[in-house]
Parts: C-alpha cells; structure tokens; sequence
C-alpha cells in the first residue's frame, strides 16, 4: 500500500475523535429531553414526551419562541439587504475598501462579549435597551458579515462580461442586478440569509444585554432556567434548537453543491 495512503487514512483518526468531542456534549441533551424524570439525568429514565408538552403549554416558553422569531426574521432582512449592498460595493473599487471591509467583517472575529457591552453603552445613551430595535439591530451587526461573505463568493463566480453586454444593450444598472446578478447570486443569498436567521435564532450573550423581562429570547430562557430551575424542558429546547440549525446547515450545503454545478 502505498505509505501517503497510509497516513491519509491514520490523519482521520485524530479528525474523528475531535468530531466525536464537539459533538458529543451537543447531542447528549436530545435522549435527556425524553427523559420521564423530573430532573434531567443520563441515561434518560424511561421515555416521555412530557417536557415538549411543557414547552407548548407554558406562555414562558410560547412567548420566547415568537420573540426568537420576530427578531431573527426582521434580522435576516435587514441582514440581507444590508449585507447584500455592501457586498456589491467590494465589488467595485471604493476608496478605503479594505478599512471599510474589515469594519464589517470585524465582528467574526470580535468576541461577542465586547460587541456586547459596546452596543449596551450606546443604545443606553438613548434609552433603546431592552427594545425590540435596539435587539434586531445588535443581531444585524451579528448577521451581516455571514451574508457579505455568501453573496460575495457568488458574486465572484459571475462572469463580468455578463453584466457588460447587458449594459451595452442599454440596461441600466438596477436592470443589470435584477436581471442578471440576483439571479445568479440567488443560492449565495439564501445561503446568508440562514446564516442570518440561524445567529439571530442561538444568539446568547448579547441578547442577555439587549433583552428585558417583557422581551427575552429562547436562549435568554434558558440561560435563567439553568440559573435558576433545571428541568428537561430545556434539554427540549435544546434539542428544537440542534435541529433547526441542522435543518439550515443542511440547506446551505444543497444550495453551495447547486451553485458550485
């Protein structure tokens, strides 16, 4: 056998194991939530869909989950409009592109913890905190740089000569981007608009700054659950929680291996 096959096959290993340490402490909450205990333990003692009942019965919960939507819908949109322009604009030479460029793509890299307390200071300085603006807003600033990098990678796959016979047929640049870029760009799009609505949907730590007690969001329910009332229901949310973003991560991957034939 060839020795690089060799050690191919042992790199995978190691690969594995780390696989199997990230995921395991994430899946181990989806046998807990149908547990019949009223306390969460593993393994689970004997099967009951008791706390996904709980979930749909308590307002508490009901209220968190329509919260979580409200604010992730309202900052996909705003995160695709947004993100969608300015990912045009590094299209194009714009003076200051790579200051401009690292700004929005600074909070990837940004703990969201200083995000945070930077957007509790200024949105306290006009008494925005614990409204459902200032929270949208802090996840858009959140958002926004997953959509410029989706679109943008589409954007580069277009080939430029495209938009240039458009043009010289007499499209204006709106006609251009309507007729001919949005299409095209349209898996990248929807691929960062899940981004999006994924990062706003688990977002935590900021929203335990930007959040009150008349507006908190599923993961700010949890947060105070496991502070002050552990029980399996929020193992159940969780395991709502793993499976929406499994749900999006699988739609991304589709519309990526569509894009790329």
């Amino acid at each position: 056998m060839n020795p690089s096959g060799i050690y191919r096959k042992l790199a995978w290993i190691p690969v594995g194991l780390t696989v199997v340490f990230l995921l395991v402490p994430t899946l181990i909450v989806i046998p807990i939530s149908f547990t019949s205990s009223s306390f969460p333990d593993f393994p689970p003692q004997g099967f009951s869909l008791r706390w996904y009942q709980e979930i749909i019965g308590n307002p508490m919960w009901r209220r968190a989950v329509m919260n979580s939507f409200y604010v992730a819908v309202a900052t996909t949109i705003l995160s695709v409009i947004l993100g969608t322009l300015a990912a045009l604009a590094f299209q194009a030479s714009v003076l200051g592109q790579s200051i401009l460029r690292a700004v929005t793509l600074g909070p990837l890299v940004t703990p969201v913890i200083v995000l945070a307390i930077g957007l509790y200071m200024i949105f306290g300085q006009f008494r925005m905190n614990g409204t459902f603006t200032a929270l949208v807003a802090g996840h858009t600033v959140l958002a926004i740089p997953f959509v410029i990098v989706t679109v943008g990678a589409s954007l580069r796959l277009i080939n430029s000569n495209l938009a240039l016979a458009a043009a010289g047929l007499g499209a204006g640049p709106l006609r251009v981007f309507f007729r001919i870029k949005l299409p095209l760009v349209l898996p990248g799009l929807i691929a960062g608009a899940i981004f999006a609505f994924i990062t706003s949907w688990d977002e935590a730590v900021l929203s335990l700054f930007l959040t009150s007690p008349q507006l908190q969001t599923i993961p700010v329910v949890i947060w105070s659950q496991v502070r002050t009332e552990l029980t399996p229901a929020v193992a159940a949310v969780g395991t709502i929680l793993i499976l929406i973003s499994a749900i999006g991560m699988l739609a991304v991957q589709v519309l990526r291996r569509g894009e790329s034939k």
